[in-house]
């Protein structure tokens, strides 16, 4: 952005995630005199971006506006696959044993009466904070492929990973409700599921007043 608009910017997006996550939506703000052509700026943009990055809109905002720090809410999906699927290698996580699904939505209800997550954050990470307000936790079917979805206001680092790990733990009757409250009351990443990989993790929305 800074070579074609010929200034110097600072591009602030609404978050980070892991290496590897999908995002579906981001948005990211930036200072800048008018575009005159935004559709012909968007355009040349999308060619000067790598083909796994596109810019769908740009509009203002009050001068004010924060991308990251004006989110109020952001929801991810993570996808597991029940069968081998070839088409989608990258972007599912295969769970080839037979989950106890119900079992599993059970234990995710519990996430929404907690708030300190800290059993379910990446370790020797640098956060003030470990409180997150979750309000909605649930495994749904959808296209052949079970997915978890989860909004909260905020999120801590490899937090749904973690948390879809020890869902998915819970499905093959590995562990019970009772650890799995155990485990919130002790807030030790030890004690929790593995975290699954990146590849089924999507960023699928962010809410802004």
């Amino acid at each position: 952005m800074t070579k074609l608009l010929r200034i110097e910017l600072i591009l602030m997006g609404a978050g980070r995630t892991d290496a590897g996550v999908h995002a579906k939506q981001m948005f990211a703000h930036f200072d800048a005199e008018k575009i005159n052509d935004i559709e012909d700026f968007i355009y040349r943009l999308n060619a000067f971006l790598p083909d796994d990055i596109s810019v769908e809109k740009i509009f203002e905002v009050a001068d004010e506006a924060h991308a990251r720090f004006d989110a109020t809410e952001r929801t991810y999906e993570y996808w597991v696959l029940q069968e081998k699927n070839p088409f989608l290698i990258d972007a599912a996580h295969y769970v080839k044993q037979s989950l106890n699904v119900a079992k599993m939505n059970e234990v995710a209800e519990l996430l929404l009466e907690h708030d300190n997550f800290e059993c379910f954050s990446k370790s020797n990470t640098d956060v003030k904070t470990y409180l997150c307000d979750v309000k909605k936790a649930a495994w749904v079917e959808k296209n052949d492929m079970l997915v978890f979805i989860i909004t909260a206001d905020r999120f801590l680092r490899n937090m749904v990973r973690a948390i879809v790990g020890t869902l998915l733990e819970v499905g093959l009757n590995k562990i019970g409700v009772a650890d799995v409250k155990t485990i919130l009351k002790n807030k030790d990443r030890s004690q929790a599921g593995p975290s699954v990989p990146a590849k089924g993790l999507y960023l699928t929305k962010v809410t802004y007043p």
